[in-house]
């Protein structure tokens, strides 16, 4: 069934609205250009996270688990399998896991598998214990009312040494949506922000308290990012405005990096923390 909110706030009638929410659906981007689409399928800040990724993710042949939390449509899943993880995605939502699962043949991610999973619950799967080199957690725990649970759930999934990438906004991001970045948050998890986001001093306690050390602390999702993830959120139909936008996307990648200079705050923080070793269980012991 279309979403009647694409339409009826602009001109399209139903059927051109309905023709261009299959298109998405079918992934028709996946297959005309293969992965590099599911990158610009959503907002730009997919395809900035996913840069910042790569760079932590090292291309592999030595059969490294990844776990990600959260996979949504499996973009960084996908992207992980093609640099030769065995990758696990997980998803609440039965309709992301089935475009997830999609997309992943439609870019031969041969090692890319999915699973229907509340994160809230990632304590019940007693098959992830230690089993993963590397997880991913874009964007999630802002989402969950209980970070330090996850956190710790996390860390169990983990092998010794193993590796957490995530991102999550900046508390002091510059809003782009009055509805969703400015409060108030949600006080239930539905999907929306429980939380405005976190401080690198927030974060570093969070993840001490479940064991983890930091790496290394990064940012993403610059000015011109922000700007053109705002207009795809709050005009309607989404579609019409997707393909307006999409040259943007492409400068933006360097005309971020100007803006940078100016002081513009990033949307997320991004930080690479560690589970510790053998070595330093054994030593802390």
């Amino acid at each position: 069934m279309v979403d009647t909110r694409f339409w009826r706030q602009s001109k399209m009638t139903p059927i051109l609205a309905e023709h261009a929410m299959i298109l998405l659906n079918k992934s028709i981007l996946v297959q005309l250009f293969g992965f590099p689409a599911t990158l610009v399928h959503g907002d730009t800040l997919v395809l900035d996270r996913w840069r910042w990724l790569k760079k932590r993710l090292p291309v592999t042949r030595n059969n490294e688990k990844l776990l990600d939390i959260g996979c949504g449509s499996g973009s960084f899943t996908i992207g992980a399998a093609r640099r030769g993880y065995d990758a696990v995605g997980l998803s609440w939502d039965k309709r992301n896991q089935d475009v997830a699962i999609e997309r992943a043949k439609l870019c031969g991610a041969n090692r890319a598998n999915f699973s229907l999973q509340d994160v809230r619950h990632l304590d019940q799967r007693l098959d992830f214990r230690e089993k993963f080199d590397v997880v991913i957690c874009c964007e999630i725990i802002d989402h969950v009312l209980n970070d330090r649970e996850l956190m710790i759930d996390i860390f169990s999934c983990l092998k010794p040494d193993g590796i957490l990438l995530l991102t999550t906004p900046y508390f002091f991001y510059r809003p782009m949506n009055d509805r969703d970045d400015m409060g108030p948050f949600s006080s239930i998890e539905d999907g929306r922000h429980v939380r405005r986001g976190y401080t690198r001093a927030a974060l570093s306690q969070l993840f001490a308290e479940a064991g983890f050390l930091v790496e290394e602390f990064g940012s993403c999702g610059g000015f011109f990012s922000q700007k053109i993830t705002k207009l795809l959120r709050t005009i309607k139909p989404h579609v019409l405005i997707w393909v307006l936008t999409f040259p943007l996307r492409i400068l933006s990648l360097a005309l971020d990096r100007i803006a940078a200079a100016t002081g513009w705050t990033y949307y997320s923080i991004c930080l690479v923390a560690q589970k510790p070793g053998v070595k330093a269980f054994s030593l802390s012991g």
